[in-house]
């Protein structure tokens, strides 16, 4: 095989910075990552031969919109084998995911929506993969972006470890409210104010209730704890705890919520108060608890030693316990931001070359 060829979809923040990345690597070993089409919101660009487009201009190739199933068939005609890179976070396209890898179509993403939804799209994904034209899904990025967190966890249930236990703190935008909320030396900041903060330093999603409201921890959590054996219906069937007060739910915008948020400072301010009397921080973590069947997400309290204590701006961490890791495996790094993700998709994509080459 001479190299494969690769599908784009997405250019937004995330795909941008793939295609740079990927720019990069195909100077250095040209020929391997030949990229047949780009899809965008308004616009598919297509090699109509299967030849490859120039990243820097492949907005000059054919520009048809073409819908999912137009390009599933589109690539399953491909005269190479055929990655999808799909940089988005959209429903449609993380519900596609079996049908292009039942045409021996492989999958590289940071779309958490095909492994964090229902179960049954979950087995169907894998299902579709595993079949007799089953292509290869990778999605490392889903959880920790560029951080090594599912290779790893992979590779101990493979090699037939047993995991116990997993703690994270998966969230690069609640890492950064905490670390900056509650800290070893203690601290007298409102919460309100470093939600602000964090906004304007643009580490939250333009309404900050959508990172508040912890389903992106839960929906990273949902897939820890799938990969472990545990069988998580879905991101809402455990109990996740909300930063968001109650009457600030259905705020009618993003501004008014900021706005109202400081009358609710005294909850959040009293729970650290009795953290830092016990020599604690607060946190907001995952937890997936192998044994017991348990799956939660909510603020912890951890004492000044521990690892998650010290974790320092927007970066995520990650403890899995097993058999063989009875003193826990640490995984810690910058766990968020277009860069590392991206970093994190092209990975896979090596990876998923490396196999079918073989």
């Amino acid at each position: 095989m001479s190299g494969v060829n690769v599908a784009i979809i997405g250019t937004g923040l995330v795909g941008s910075a793939f295609v740079r990345q990927l720019q990069a690597v195909q100077k250095k070993s040209p020929g391997v990552f030949n990229v047949i089409l780009v899809a965008r919101s308004k616009a598919t660009y297509v090699s109509k031969d299967y030849s490859p487009l120039s990243l820097d201009s492949y907005s000059t190739g054919s520009s048809d919109l073409l819908n999912i199933e137009q390009i599933a068939a589109y690539l399953e005609k491909s005269p190479k084998p055929v990655i999808l890179v799909d940089n988005t976070s959209n429903e449609d396209w993380a519900n596609s995911y079996p049908l292009f890898l039942s045409k021996s179509i492989s999958v590289a993403t940071p779309n958490k929506k095909a492994f964090s939804s229902s179960l049954d799209l979950w087995k169907k994904v894998f299902g579709a993969s595993n079949g007799p034209k089953g292509g290869l899904v990778y999605h490392e990025a889903t959880v920790g972006a560029g951080l090594p967190v599912l290779g790893p966890l992979n590779d101990l249930v493979a090699t037939g470890d047993e995991i116990v236990k997993i703690d994270g703190i998966v969230s690069g935008t609640l890492s950064y409210i905490f670390n900056e909320f509650s800290t070893i030396e203690g601290s007298t900041v409102k919460f309100s104010d470093v939600v602000k903060k964090a906004k304007s330093l643009g580490y939250t999603e333009p309404d900050p209730r959508d990172d508040l409201n912890g389903l992106d921890v839960a929906r990273k959590v949902t897939i820890l704890a799938r990969l472990s054996g545990l069988p998580v219906e879905s991101p809402t069937s455990f109990p996740v705890d909300s930063l968001i007060p109650k009457p600030l739910e259905s705020a009618a915008s993003a501004d008014e919520f900021l706005e109202k948020l400081p009358e609710y400072d005294g909850e959040l301010d009293k729970l650290r108060q009795e953290a830092q009397a016990e020599n604690k921080v607060l946190r907001f973590v995952g937890k997936v608890d192998i044994a017991a069947g348990a799956v939660k997400v909510g603020i912890e309290k951890y004492d000044a030693s521990h690892p998650f204590a010290s974790l320092k701006g927007s970066d995520n961490v990650i403890s899995i316990q097993s058999e063989r890791y009875a003193s826990p495996l640490i995984i810690q790094g910058a766990g968020a931001g277009a860069e590392v993700t991206a970093a994190g998709v092209l990975a896979d994509v090596f990876k998923i070359e490396q196999r079918l080459r073989k």
